[in-house]
């Protein structure tokens, strides 16, 4: 089991470093840790994110099967995010939406594109027994 204090790490391809921190930090609000020529390495909603500079990011889109985010506990974080997304004009791959309805894994999602064409996913479970 994770421990609480535990940092999970991810690393992305990134085609322009300055893409990169101007859709993570400046529009999405994460805080740059370090930077060097190579890499920008991010504090992603309390997750680590790198975003190592490649010529090998996806030119074609797709959500599955790869694609990564932050599932919410609390609702109000959930909506503030994506108010704040659409306020900034964060360009986004799949808009809010509903899936499920009915069930007991019932949520909302949506899908943010960053300049690299990866797919974050941001999610709220209404039954937060949901969320793994």
């Amino acid at each position: 089991m994770r421990n609480p204090n535990d940092v999970f790490h991810l690393a992305i391809p990134a085609r322009d470093l300055d893409e990169a921190y101007d859709f993570y930090v400046t529009k999405l609000g994460c805080k740059l840790a370090r930077r060097y020529p190579d890499r920008i390495t991010l504090d992603f909603f309390g997750d680590q994110l790198v975003c190592h500079l490649s010529d090998r990011w996806d030119r074609e889109v797709s959500m599955y099967p790869r694609h990564f985010g932050i599932t919410f506990r609390d609702k109000k974080h959930f909506d503030n995010l994506y108010k704040l997304a659409k306020q900034r004009g964060i360009p986004f791959y799949h808009d809010l939406s509903r899936r499920f309805e009915g069930l007991i894994e019932e949520h909302e999602t949506f899908f943010l594109m960053d300049p690299s064409n990866n797919l974050l996913e941001f999610k709220y479970y209404f039954d937060d027994r949901m969320m793994y």
